[in-house]
């Protein structure tokens, strides 16, 4: 068998550790012992995308913001689908997934991030998304395994009711916030609905092929006021 091999460590706010792996043409991001993402397991990932568009449905010039560059295959479903008049601001907290997504990941991304409709900005979701209300059609969120802080225990004050509050301030009216996770979390749901959203849950497969684990993305519309 292949070994692993270790290409590079990254340092998260907060004083976790990534580490990008190879196998031979396999990509693996590592949170201690904990993978976070694998470039075989593309499934959910771009679910999140198809499902967050197509609860937007036929909207002139989509602005997107997607919390989480991770290996890209959320950032290349939304391109497939959306038409030439999108625009995609992505926000990626760690400066090194970037450089490893345009150095030794470069044949995965496939060149999504020279498109004219992408926007990369190297800086907390929820700081693009408390400063610009009403700004978005839909906020993708991939920053971690699950509506919880675990690759940085800020990132629960995003899925908090306050977090969800400031959500539903930047998105126009009917936009769509969705969210992935490795498995379902009834609290969250809960916190979704309190919080003025239409809630769409529902259990995906890890691999494209229709394989492997059931991850979970929720789809919520923001209701009107």
């Amino acid at each position: 068998m292949i070994p692993w091999v270790h290409l590079d460590t990254a340092s998260v706010p907060g004083g976790a550790e990534l580490k990008l792996m190879r196998r031979g043409g396999e990509f693996s991001i590592m949170l201690g012992t904990n993978e976070l993402m694998n470039s075989r397991l593309s499934g959910s990932e771009r679910a999140l995308a198809t499902l967050a568009c197509e609860a937007l449905g036929d909207r002139p010039k989509p602005r997107l913001l997607i919390g989480g560059l991770g290996m890209g295959f959320t950032l290349r479903a939304a391109l497939e689908v959306l038409g030439s008049d999108a625009e995609i601001v992505v926000a990626e907290l760690v400066p090194a997934v970037v450089r490893w997504a345009k150095g030794p990941m470069a044949e995965i991304f496939a060149g999504c991030l020279s498109d004219i409709r992408v926007r990369v900005e190297e800086t907390d979701v929820a700081a693009v998304i408390a400063r610009q209300a009403g700004a978005f059609d839909a906020i993708l969120l991939d920053v971690d395994n699950g509506p919880d802080g675990i690759t940085q225990p800020g990132n629960d004050r995003l899925y908090s009711l306050a977090g969800l509050a400031k959500a539903r301030s930047a998105l126009r009216p009917g936009g769509v916030l969705a969210v992935w996770s490795s498995r379902p979390d009834a609290g969250f749901t809960r916190r979704l609905r309190d919080s003025r959203f239409a809630v769409d849950e529902q259990r995906v497969r890890a691999n494209r092929t229709g394989r492997g684990a059931r991850h979970t993305i929720w789809v919520a519309t923001k209701q009107n006021d």
